[in-house]
């Protein structure tokens, strides 16, 4: 299919997101808030690929609330953060040693056959926040900050998993 760039590039899920995308950097010690707020999301479960064709994406359900994500070789672990009616998710590289986390923004298009994401900037959520309530709180205090958001990190087109788990293009 045609292409999109996902979650992190390391996350840029930071997902992609970045979050989970060469993955904008897995840079926090805590995610975004300690359980998911809603469920997993039927369109973004698929096999997504970058608009230049080179990076691969796949997402999955893991449960009812929590995603894995295998990008270019490396997994994540992501579920659905949402502060201040942001769709933000918190995407941890579980193929590392120290675990961290990386917040993207995700937004699939209408006729569901894209997928964009956008990382959070550490410039305006320090990387050195420890807990998730104070990352609430920045969220929420810089939620119309237009300085919060890095650049787009994926713009993806892929195949889509059914509700019975087959491709569907």
């Amino acid at each position: 299919m045609t292409s999109p760039n996902f979650l992190c590039r390391c996350l840029g899920f930071g997902i992609a997101v970045y979050l989970l995308v060469g993955l904008a950097a897995c840079n926090y010690e805590v995610p975004i808030t300690s359980a998911p707020t809603r469920n997993v999301q039927e369109q973004l479960l698929g096999d997504w690929t970058s608009s230049d064709g080179k990076e691969q994406m796949k997402v999955r359900r893991l449960d009812e609330s929590f995603y894995v994500v295998y990008y270019d070789g490396d997994l994540f672990r992501a579920y659905h953060s949402d502060v201040a009616e942001t769709p933000f998710v918190s995407v941890q590289d579980i193929n590392s040693n120290d675990r961290k986390y990386a917040y993207v923004i995700w937004k699939v298009s209408e006729d569901g056959k894209s997928l964009n994401l956008r990382s959070v900037s550490d410039k305006v959520i320090p990387k050195d926040t420890k807990d998730s309530p104070a990352v609430v709180a920045l969220l929420k205090k810089n939620a119309r900050n237009a300085e919060l958001f890095g650049e787009e990190i994926a713009a993806c087109t892929g195949q889509f998993l059914g509700a019975n788990g087959g491709l569907l293009t």
